[in-house]
């Protein structure tokens, strides 16, 4: 699988550089901004619309982050679509000390034809939970949009969950893109604009015994 990283620029830019297959082509936030849902509706904008094209364009799925306005709710959120179609728009599920972006609700993983992809936003990366979701439900690769990494703490994040979960992760944030295996090492890492990725996909299973106080049941006698 081919993956994208566009860590600067917006979505005009990187489909007049196109030249080859792209199975996953992954925009920071800055590519798309801020969108409204009411002026998407009335057709005062097409932001949504030029995401959708771009994914017919390279044939493939493009995920970029955005940041959603719901009548003066604001979420940081990212669009996937594939083929000239949008799949959907999955929200940061977490909310850190009342900050300026509420949170939205439930976490998606997006069936495609390059995998299923579970999607992570910004600080949604900070919360392991969510990772862990995503592993349990079949989701084949994490990609985590994000806005402006914080030295290595991110870096340690996806490492150290990847491994933990078992599931590939991805990042791309502004200025800088990165992925790690299931063994939790760094298997790539950027600074240059629409450098590629190419993923392996990896599926390992272990059965895993744990002994624990609790969970005690009486069986029930006289019948």
């Amino acid at each position: 699988m081919r993956i994208c990283f566009v860590t600067s620029g917006g979505l005009e830019s990187f489909a007049a550089g196109v030249t080859e297959k792209i199975d996953v082509s992954i925009f920071a936030f800055q590519a798309l901004g801020e969108v409204s849902y009411e002026r998407e509706l009335k057709g005062e904008t097409a932001l949504f619309e030029d995401v959708a094209l771009l994914s017919k364009e390279t044939g493939g799925v493009v995920i970029c982050g955005c940041y959603t306005d719901t009548r003066g709710m604001r979420r940081k959120s990212a669009v996937v679509a594939e083929k000239g179609k949008i799949l959907g728009v999955s929200d940061m599920v977490n909310r850190i000390d009342a900050g300026e972006y509420r949170c939205g609700a439930g976490v998606k993983i997006f069936d495609t034809g390059a995998g299923r992809i579970g999607v992570i936003v910004a600080e949604d990366l900070y919360f392991p939970r969510i990772a862990e979701t995503l592993s349990v439900c079949g989701a084949e690769l994490a990609v985590c949009v994000f806005e402006q990494l914080d030295g290595n703490l991110e870096q340690t994040l996806m490492r150290a969950q990847a491994f933990f979960f078992g599931l590939p992760m991805c990042v791309c944030a502004y200025g800088y893109a990165q992925a790690a295996d299931i063994g939790g090492k760094l298997k790539f890492a950027s600074s240059v604009n629409g450098c590629i990725y190419e993923f392996e996909r990896e599926q390992e299973y272990h059965l895993i015994e744990t002994r624990r106080r609790g969970f005690y049941h009486r069986k029930r006698t006289g019948f």
